[in-house]
């Protein structure tokens, strides 16, 4: 089972905190990210990506299985940022390896290259493409181009949502707007997107000027 995933730039920050197992206590969702960043930048760049973790005794802190206690810490490290998941003796690690690859490319697909600044400020979107992956700690999916064609088809119920909800909007909503990289089917910039505040700020400013 993956018990969690994360997301850290080099300085340690958490740009995708995700359990999959419940945690004892809610001061839990700082201090493991915390520890497991300082275990995993600390080490050489050519050491091997898995880890056995006993020292951070993970068990204690996770509502999990003690039958199974042997937690692995298996991370890739990609220019600035790294992808690290938590899980037990039940999963293989070369195959979470390979795992984080297809959330990578899955990532890339979405935002063209994605960098730092789309974990932050489309952090729903990268939510939703670890949904399509992972599911209650268990693999879901690992074609990259299903899982494109999956989250795309999220942002257009999401953009007819959108767009029933707010007839003043032009654009038809926010997820459609966004620029994502290879994907032909969405053409309309995230910039060229208009809100109803700006729709009547235009009216406004163009009755003024007459």
């Amino acid at each position: 089972m993956i018990h969690a995933v994360f997301i850290f730039n080099t300085s340690g920050t958490p740009r995708l905190t995700k359990f999959y197992s419940p945690l004892k206590s809610p001061d839990l969702t700082t201090t493991i990210p915390q520890k497991i960043f300082k275990l995993v930048s600390s080490r050489p760049q050519g050491a091997c990506n898995f880890l056995d973790v006993p020292d951070l005794d993970l068990t204690s802190e996770l509502n999990i299985d003690r039958s199974d206690n042997r937690l692995c810490i298996v991370y890739r490290n990609y220019a600035t940022l790294y992808f690290v998941f938590v899980v037990d003796g039940a999963e293989s690690e070369l195959g979470i390896l390979d795992l984080i690859q297809v959330f990578v490319e899955s990532l890339d697909r979405a935002f063209k290259n994605v960098c730092e600044l789309d974990l932050v400020f489309h952090f729903d979107e990268v939510h939703a493409i670890l949904a399509e992956i992972i599911q209650g700690g268990l693999v879901l999916e690992t074609n990259v181009g299903e899982i494109s064609r999956m989250v795309e088809e999220g942002y257009k119920a999401r953009k007819a949502s959108y767009a029933a909800a707010n007839p003043l909007s032009l654009s038809g909503g926010v997820m459609g707007g966004m620029s994502r990289g290879g994907n032909s089917n969405v053409s309309t910039p995230l910039s060229s997107f208009q809100s109803p505040i700006g729709w009547l700020t235009e009216r406004i400013t163009g009755l003024n000027a007459r």
